[in-house]
């Protein structure tokens, strides 16, 4: 049975980790399944969108402690690790977490690299890594940057857990959501995505990713020169065109859903 299942739909894969034995643990196979999908995403010009959501009441439980055990096999899930974050990052396309279940440990970095995610409002977080003799090291990479200090320094240290709502206000997800209303909110951050233009939306990634680690100089003459070339690309034209025309761009969608409706 597969670990990892996609569906296509409306320019979107959904990514569903469905691993619920194991509870999405972050096992070398279901790493290598997410990865194919998301490599699907990336390479598939039909596709505007990922979404990344699970079957069951487990978003992520972390690593696999059955593979970690073992010193080598735990090597080479980490690289693995490394990997799946960097393709989360630096993909030309959104990537949306529908987190329907509690994430600990590694689980809550993959909820933390996501572009922009939800969370059930019943969800709980947690970073448990001291509890079981190690650190939250790879995760940190993804988390700390969206976090305050002090809110990293006391989540990491007590290992408890914490609620959605809470890990909203770490700056952990972005937004929390009840269970009759996740779809409907999924929906509309979806929709808003397909309303962008295909590469400013790779662009608008590239600036959250490197301007805040560059210098005020360096980030100058890289903005300057991005924003340039992005003006002189066919999609704004065709933007700008459409604005004064009063018309959608041609590159916007919806989800048949809600043009069904």
């Amino acid at each position: 049975m597969p670990l990892v299942e996609t569906e296509r739909s409306d320019g979107v894969l959904t990514i569903t980790l469905c691993d619920e034995a194991r509870r999405n643990a972050l096992s070398r196979e279901l790493l290598n399944q997410l990865m194919d999908a998301l490599d699907e995403v990336d390479n598939d010009p039909d596709i505007r969108v990922g979404v990344v959501t699970n079957r069951g009441n487990v978003f992520c439980a972390g690593a696999n402690l059955a593979e970690q055990s073992n010193g080598a096999e735990g090597a080479s899930r980490t690289i693995g690790l490394v990997e799946l974050f960097t393709k989360i990052q630096t993909s030309p396309k959104p990537i949306v977490g529908v987190i329907k279940g509690h994430c600990v440990a590694g689980g809550v970095g993959l909820a933390a690299v996501m572009d922009i995610s939800i969370a059930l409002d019943t969800s709980m977080f947690g970073f448990t890594e001291v509890r079981v003799g190690v650190a939250p090291a790879m995760i940190s990479l993804v988390c700390l940057p969206k976090m305050r200090l002090a809110d990293a320094k006391s989540a990491f240290l007590r290992g408890n857990r914490f609620s959605a709502a809470e890990a909203a206000q770490m700056g952990l997800i972005n937004e929390v959501a009840a269970s009759d209303d996740i779809d409907d909110e999924r929906r509309n951050i979806v929709n808003d995505l397909l309303a962008g233009a295909p590469s400013a939306l790779a662009a608008a990634k590239q600036l959250t990713q490197r301007v805040p680690s560059m210098g005020a100089d360096e980030a100058f003459d890289w903005t300057q020169s991005l924003s340039g070339a992005l003006f002189a690309t066919d999609q704004a034209r065709e933007g700008m065109a459409a604005f004064l025309e009063k018309r959608p761009a041609s590159w916007v969608r919806r989800l048949a859903s809600d043009i069904d409706e």
